[in-house]
């Protein structure tokens, strides 16, 4: 993936070391508009030295400085000609001058960018729709700094900032950092759809497009007729060539990629698959039936625990704040093996859950839901007798979750909710931080859904939380750490719309997550990847940590390591150890992991 890195100042004063602008050059082609106050870096990736060219669309004239990333897509026929002919950013460059700011209307597909008019200290960033590009910032005393990546920002000698307390005790809640925080204090990342407008010191900031979610008219008959051809589209829309493969674990959406892929193909395609030898966390059965239903290459690749230690130290360095998601070790064997195999692009099926109600959170939730429609006078019955009787335990545990208001109660499952903070974390720690902003975060992007139905409300959420902040940024950075590019088709803006407009009701029918989906491709799928529950690529790290010397031992060490830091209590995480030896492998093995990627991380870092 390609990088914008550059800054722009109210006054005309340039970086106090010039060694570190020199350095700076040294690294990456500079471009210096008409003002000293503004220098912008772009690198011309070639990743891990395999080549592909990744360099971002550039565009200077004597008024304006554009820098694009991506692959972006125009609803502007003129635009989309300018573009054609003379890249992408003079296209943006021409939307601007026409548009303003609406320009952002008439842009589509993954994209991040910086626009400068440095003459009247003008700067606006923005990224795609659904955040497949980063872009962050630091803004402080009329400096702007921004980059693709965290680093490139603290690396500024303007910028004075250090590692947030908020941002450890937000990665332990969500296994990740989520936008618009980071892991330094006064550098914010934006989120899907947002854009920064920078005018001569002012800062405005805002979201430039919303999913909108509305029933369709149409008939259940009608719309599931219309679900293949929308996916065909999508996937015709990343124009996959002869040295693009697919990730295919063997769930709906890998699987639905791969099968459309292969029917637009006039070649039996290459896909690419992991699989790890403990019970319970091997899909290699379901990548495999998949790939003999649709007559495809399979590529196989067995993850050992060895590989899980050579990655680690890798996996840290490669990401720009701390990141916990575990699969992301298979996802980067996966892009790893493709590109050995010849591959430059992978098909994703990231996105399919988060708009078409894949994940098992919506069927629990809906179940607390019906509590709602619960007459009043039947509740005064119910609740003194559910509070009082020990036989009624667990309605009274349903009612006493069911009254949670959304989305805090999604929360209550949360590893720092079932546990007093006090146990965890230090004394020190806790005076420095709000326990309730991961929340509070929840709460504000819930509340900004268009719609009041409540699964689309938790689609809209997971859209941002599971999506953009997590699977994507897992996802990408991966395949640029392998030396691969990445499309996702699920995430194709005709496929987001037309998911929108179907009625919660058809997504999940009762409580059966994908119901509309299924029904749509049960005769294109595999019988068996149909009747397949959500898995994907899963890392069964606390299982081989109970039984794999090395390990077990990489692990403790790294324990110790982050026990010394002051942010935990030294007992907790000696209870840690036990419960995950006495039995409870999988399931306290998902802490200690994020705590052995947030020690790497640091001492990377």
């Amino acid at each position: 993936m390609s990088s914008i890195y550059g800054w722009l100042s109210t006054t005309a004063e340039t970086p106090s070391s010039s060694n570190w602008v020199d350095s700076q050059r040294a690294a990456s082609r500079c471009l210096t508009a008409a003002s000293p106050s503004v220098v912008i870096h772009h690198k011309m990736a070639e990743a891990a030295g395999h080549g592909i060219n990744l360099a971002p669309s550039v565009y200077q004239s004597s008024q304006l400085l554009v820098i694009l990333e991506g692959l972006p897509q125009w609803q502007d026929s003129t635009l989309a000609e300018v573009a054609k002919n003379h890249g992408a950013a003079q296209a943006l460059a021409e939307g601007f001058l026409r548009h303003g700011r609406s320009v952002l209307d008439k842009i589509q597909g993954p994209f991040a960018f910086c626009l400068l008019e440095p003459e009247r200290r003008y700067a606006l960033l923005a990224i795609d729709r659904v955040g497949i590009r980063p872009l962050a910032y630091y803004c402080q005393n009329g400096l702007l700094v921004f980059g693709s990546q965290l680093d490139q920002i603290i690396a500024h000698p303007g910028v004075k900032t250090a590692i947030d307390p908020q941002a450890i005790f937000n990665y332990l809640y969500f296994h990740m950092i989520p936008s618009p925080g980071s892991i330094y204090s006064g550098v914010s990342k934006l989120q899907p759809s947002e854009f920064l407008e920078f005018n001569n010191g002012q800062v405005v900031r805002d979201f430039y497009w919303q999913l909108r979610y509305h029933d369709s008219s149409c008939s259940k008959k009608e719309l599931l007729a219309q679900l293949p051809p929308q996916l065909e589209q999508s996937v015709s829309a990343c124009a996959p060539d002869r040295q693009t493969g697919a990730f295919l674990s063997g769930g709906l959406d890998s699987s639905t990629v791969t099968g459309f892929y292969q029917k637009i193909s006039n070649r039996p395609i290459d896909a690419f698959t992991m699989g790890f030898n403990a019970d319970g966390y091997d899909e290699m059965e379901y990548a495999r039936a998949t790939a003999a239903h649709f007559k495809v290459n399979l590529h196989e690749y067995y993850v050992t625990p060895g590989d899980v230690l050579l990655a680690i130290p890798l996996i840290a360095q490669a990401y720009d704040e701390p990141f916990g998601n575990a699969s992301a070790i298979p996802a980067y064997y996966c892009a790893k093996f493709a590109r050995e195999q010849g591959m430059t692009q992978l098909l994703a099926g990231d996105g399919g859950d988060e708009i078409f109600s894949g994940n098992a959170r919506y069927a629990k939730q809906k179940v607390f839901d019906l509590y709602r429609h619960v007459p009043g006078f039947a509740k005064t019955l119910l609740e003194p007798l559910a509070f009082n009787l020990p036989p009624l335990r667990k309605v009274k545990s349903y009612i006493e979750q069911a009254k949670i208001a959304m989305p805090d109660r999604m929360e209550t499952y949360n590893f720092l909710h079932r546990t007093p903070l006090a146990e965890i974390f230090s004394e020190d720690f806790l005076k420095q931080i709000d326990p309730d902003l991961p929340v509070q975060n929840l709460r504000y992007t819930y509340n900004r859904t268009s719609s009041d139905d409540l699964i689309k409300r938790m689609l809209f959420l997971d859209d941002k939380f599971t999506l953009a902040d997590n699977d994507l940024r897992k996802v990408n950075r991966m395949c640029e750490l392998a030396g691969i590019d990445v499309q996702y088709p699920m995430l194709q803006q005709n496929l987001l719309e037309f998911a929108a407009i179907i009625p919660s009701k058809w997504l999940m029918q009762g409580f059966e997550l994908r119901s509309f989906y299924r029904e749509s491709l049960q005769s294109f799928l595999p019988k068996k990847t149909l009747a397949k529950s959500k898995q994907g690529f899963g890392l069964p790290f606390g299982v081989w940590m109970s039984h794999d010397k090395e390990l077990k031992q990489f692990a403790e060490a790294n324990l110790e390591s982050i026990e010394k830091r002051g942010y935990l209590n030294p007992a907790y995480i000696k209870n840690l150890i036990q419960l995950h030896q006495d039995g409870h492998a999988s399931y306290y093995g998902v802490m200690i992991w994020l705590l052995i990627m947030l020690e790497q991380w640091l001492i990377t870092h």
